[in-house]
């Protein structure tokens, strides 16, 4: 199937970002292989496939962490000659997990964010903003509270919060809901969702959950070995053929409150390889 896709809202929307023969290969490993994807503001794309086939290295290619071959550009600039903190107040990223060396409080774990607007000091701006994004993200209970003893899905929220401070253009989350329980799942991506509408800002996601990703997702993008196998509405990919040939397993796919919801049944003999 094509390799190129161009995810658009409308002939008005201005493209956030735009990826041009985006190629990443660990030694002589290629792990993505000639990608070519834009996504709008006010949008969010989802990324996903079998484990391995290189929906974490695209996110941190974007966020200049891996150094790929090809060409990403934001509104127009090409992010390899854009400063380190030029990317910072640009793009928010949430990995998958994170540890702090130093015993850090969720307060200032969140004010971190603020670092690339931050000149001299902090402002009371600054601690007005973090203020208001646990508010928004239920977390000032535990704005003294230190970080490293938080359960696995409040330091999830947590670094989402942290990228939220930086007021960031594109957001950029590496499995935002692993750690979460359905109700806390749902809770941050329906604040994801209400912030990108809002903020008219764009959202990478690489996600596992193909419901989720089927409910709050504009677009999708399934990988497969490194390369792009389809994309586009969830309505059109989320299908039994797509999902066989991708993850190697027969599944159910049935309508649940207008969206595609898929039911893995078994996995087929002769199941695929990952890179």
């Amino acid at each position: 199937m094509s390799n190129a896709v161009t995810c658009r809202l409308g002939d008005e929307a201005m493209v956030e970002i735009t990826i041009r023969g985006l190629t990443f290969s660990y030694a002589s490993h290629k792990i993505l292989d000639d990608l070519n994807l834009s996504v709008e503001k006010s949008e969010i794309l989802s990324l996903v496939g079998p484990n391995g086939s290189g929906k974490t290295t695209l996110i941190k290619c974007i966020d200049r962490i891996l150094k790929p071959q090809g060409s990403i550009l934001l509104d127009g600039r090409e992010i390899e000659h854009m400063s380190r903190q030029e990317v910072a107040r640009q793009i928010g990223y949430v990995p998958q997990s994170s540890s702090t060396p130093l015993a850090t409080t969720v307060f200032d774990t969140v004010l971190m964010g603020r670092r690339p607007h931050i000149s001299w000091r902090v402002s009371d701006a600054d601690l007005d903003k973090v203020a208001a994004i646990l508010e928004l993200l239920h977390l000032e209970d535990l704005a003294m509270r230190d970080f490293s003893q938080l359960s696995g899905g409040q330091k999830q929220k947590v670094l989402i919060a942290r990228a939220l401070c930086q007021e960031p253009a594109v957001l950029l989350l590496d499995e935002p809901t692993s750690n979460l329980d359905m109700k806390h799942q749902l809770e941050v991506m329906e604040i994801i969702s209400n912030l990108v509408r809002e903020k008219k800002i764009s959202a990478v996601m690489a996600i596992h959950d193909l419901n989720l990703a089927s409910r709050f997702t504009d677009k999708l993008v399934m990988l497969k070995h490194g390369r792009i196998y389809a994309a586009g509405e969830p309505d059109s990919l989320l299908n039994e053929a797509n999902i066989g040939k991708v993850y190697g397993i027969e599944a159910v796919v049935m309508n649940a409150l207008g969206k595609p919801y898929v039911v893995p049944v078994r996995s087929l003999s002769g199941s695929i390889a990952c890179d």
